[in-house]
């Protein structure tokens, strides 16, 4: 009896402890559960706000060209829906390219207009979509659908009409030069016309000073251009012919990239020792700072030649050979990098030389035979000398015997 009253209380006891380690999961289970549903409740929350949130593209968007050979404008209107924004900052993404282009230029603006450059040669796309920053939509940016626009300029004529071989140089920062030459096959009566534009100026402006051969327009002299550096400069070079349309080319650039300098002046070549070197030359005449210039160097040792730049207008180096007959170098200039993106270089300076033993030898050939003729002088005139001594003795001598004489006879 005792047994089986234990084995039943024991039961009991160990019912009640699955009871209780049961009882424990499940209140586990149920927090687990309750914490899980109350995350997806509140992310479903937000999810169906956004949701609720939709915003258009821009309205309008147009490329336009107001006649800057390249310089176009885009521009668009604020989306109807932004109605229930006023007072949210409303930005726009803007994405355009050439079309032959990898990589699209990308501008987060908050304005409803845009300028920039693009070479008309090829066509011009661009697309744009709204976006609502977060605080407007609960936290989550909400970004609209892309408008999405394209531009051609009127590409009349074949190909082989455009000018070819396009040459530009801003001559020491002062005087620019464009030179052409006519397209292939174009008929006899074809003419081209340069026009041009920067920012700063009210209008494309025709050239006024062509270069011609034969009456035909192959460049172009461009007057004085204030206020033109570091800002894009537009081209358009265009054609006339009774006989066919032409094809306009178009060309962008900045006008500090393709300054040629003069040359330095004034070289000098001093030795300063049997080994030092000293040359040195004038910072090239005109309105290009002195910061702005980069110099290369070629330096003639005997038969052995070697390049260097630096940006001062001296250098000093050291001869190779104390044996050395002849130094010579030559310099050029250039904008360096620190006033342009690239440049030109101008033309060689004149070269200026150091003949040391040349001149030593040369001045032994003509110090000897004018030493030789020198002695050979002293000589002729001891000669003459001593024999007019002589001569004066005899007459001496001769005329005393006279005196003499005429003395006796007396």
């Amino acid at each position: 009896m005792s047994l089986g009253l234990e084995d039943t209380k024991a039961r009991k006891s160990g019912n009640f402890k699955i009871l209780n380690l049961g009882e424990m999961a499940l209140t586990r289970l149920d927090s687990r559960c309750l914490y899980t549903l109350l995350i997806c409740m509140a992310f479903g929350s937000t999810l169906s706000s956004n949701a609720e949130i939709n915003v258009n593209a821009p309205q309008d968007f147009e490329i336009v060209d107001p006649g800057y050979l390249g310089y176009l404008y885009l521009q668009w209107q604020r989306p109807l829906s932004l109605d229930n924004f006023k007072e949210c900052t409303v930005e726009y993404e803007l994405k355009y390219r050439n079309i032959d282009s990898e990589n699209w230029k990308t501008i987060i603006t908050k304005n409803l207009c845009y300028k920039d450059g693009f070479d008309l040669n090829k066509g011009v796309e661009a697309k744009i979509r709204t976006l609502l920053p977060g605080q407007c939509t609960n936290g989550s940016e909400v970004q609209s659908s892309w408008a999405e626009v394209t531009y051609w300029t009127s590409l009349q004529g074949n190909l082989g009409t455009k000018i070819q071989d396009m040459d530009c140089i801003y001559y020491n920062w002062q005087d620019l030069l464009c030179s052409w030459k006519s397209g292939m096959g174009v008929h006899f009566d074809t003419n081209y016309n340069l026009f041009y534009w920067y920012e700063g100026l009210h209008h494309a402006l025709q050239c006024a000073d062509y270069i011609k051969v034969n009456g035909k327009n192959i460049g172009c002299r461009f007057p004085y251009l204030e206020s033109s550096d570091y800002k894009d400069f537009y081209i358009c070079v265009n054609g006339s012919s009774e006989s066919e349309p032409i094809r306009p080319s178009y060309f962008i650039f900045q006008l500090q990239n393709i300054v040629k300098p003069l040359p330095p002046d004034y070289l000098s070549l001093i030795v300063k020792s049997s080994e030092d070197i000293s040359l040195k030359w004038n910072m090239p005449r005109g309105p290009i700072p002195a910061k702005c210039f980069i110099y290369e160097i070629k330096f003639t040792e005997d038969d052995t030649t070697w390049v260097t730049t630096t940006v001062e207008n001296e250098i000093y180096i050291a001869r190779t050979s104390n044996e050395s007959k002849r130094l010579c170098f030559l310099v050029r200039s250039k904008v360096n990098i620190y006033c342009s993106d690239d440049g030109i270089w101008s033309e060689w300076s004149d070269e200026q030389c150091w003949n040391g033993d040349i001149l030593k030898k040369a001045s032994l050939f003509f110090l000897i035979p004018f030493a030789l003729i020198s002695l050979l002088v002293s000589l002729v005139t001891c000669l003459v000398l001593y024999n007019q001594k002589d001569l004066l003795k005899t007459a001496f001598q001769t005329k005393k015997e006279v005196f003499s004489h005429q003395e006796t006879q007396c």
